[in-house]
């Protein structure tokens, strides 16, 4: 699979990365055999990047991780993992004494000494212009608690406010066919600070896999049930904030730009893969089969490049007014 350097970590990572959201059963349950054989499907298709939270599952999907990590010692595999939602959500919470007790959490549920790349998750807007903020993350750099940290955003104007900063390595950010706002400033303010671009919520919380409809039920514990309006946290997160049945109208369209040989899903990956500054685009996987089949989009870059166009009509006649000023 291709390779490319993620940000300022330098390491390189594969275009097509492995989201764990769903393995800390927050996507209806998963069984710990399943979440594992994730993990392998994805390792041995070529992925050597994982990204996960310390709120997924409270921990659960860093647990998985780490056992599989300790079990599987010759893998090169940089992990990403999130802070900051384990408290109320206000700026005084962002302290380091705070990130001090919850990347200590995280190292022993990765069981690493030192964490790969850490990111603040989504926290409030003013968190990403505080100076101390950066201070306290360059201190954790400094001790060897992390390697590199970066930020994840519910928003652009977050994102540039992160770019700004001179050792941000990553930003994560919404990004997909139905979701185009960040290719407008993000991605160019990325390539010319050299900040790397994680690419998540690539499916649209699976519209753009082509097997919804109307009739579609989902768990009563899964976040595309309880959080359609945004109930627990950003309706941002669910189906990338676009209504569910518009966009399963926009889907349809999207599936019939997907040439032969490529399912919805795979064309749907390709075209990120295509922007130009996405570093790694991260989709969850509920079985191996769904892991190795997201894995094989990676070579399939060309078909991204051949959708644009009909990318962007379906995004200016279903999203545009609706979506692009609200993220």
């Amino acid at each position: 699979m291709e390779q490319r350097t993620l940000g300022k970590t330098a390491r390189n990572v594969s275009v097509i990365g492995l989201g764990t959201w769903q393995l800390g059963a927050d996507w209806g349950s998963v069984e710990p055999k399943d979440a594992t054989a994730v993990l392998e499907a994805a390792a041995d298709a070529g992925v050597n990047f994982f990204d996960t939270a310390d709120v997924y599952g409270d921990g659960r999907s860093e647990q998985t991780i780490g056992a599989f990590l300790e079990e599987n010692p010759g893998l090169d595999i940089t992990v990403a993992t999130k802070m900051g939602r384990r408290v109320d959500q206000v700026p005084e919470n962002y302290t380091l004494s705070n990130f001090r007790e919850w990347t200590d959490r995280s190292r022993r549920n990765l069981r690493q000494d030192t964490l790969d790349l850490v990111q603040l998750h989504c926290p409030p807007s003013a968190v990403y212009s505080s100076a101390e903020v950066y201070d306290a993350l360059d201190t954790l750099v400094s001790e060897g608690v992390i390697r590199n940290y970066g930020v994840s955003v519910e928003r652009t104007d977050e994102a540039l406010e992160a770019i700004r900063r001179g050792n941000t390595a990553t930003v994560q950010i919404i990004l997909n066919a139905f979701r185009l706002k960040p290719l407008d400033e993000v991605l160019p303010a990325a390539r010319q600070a050299g900040v790397g671009i994680i690419a998540r919520v690539p499916l649209a919380s699976g519209l753009l896999s082509g097997k919804y409809s109307k009739d579609t039920a989902f768990p009563e514990d899964d976040h595309r049930n309880y959080n359609r309006t945004g109930a627990a946290f950003d309706v941002g997160e669910t189906f990338s904030g676009v209504d569910f049945e518009t966009g399963l109208a926009a889907a349809q369209e999207f599936s019939a730009l997907v040439p032969d040989g490529v399912s919805t899903a795979q064309a749907a990956l390709a075209w990120i893969i295509a922007q130009d500054g996405v570093s790694t685009v991260i989709p969850g996987a509920r079985s191996a089969a769904q892991a190795r089949a997201n894995a094989e989009a990676g070579g399939h870059s060309e078909v991204g490049n051949s959708m644009s166009a009909g990318v962007q009509d379906i995004y200016d006649r279903y999203f545009r007014e609706a979506v692009h000023p609200r993220w």
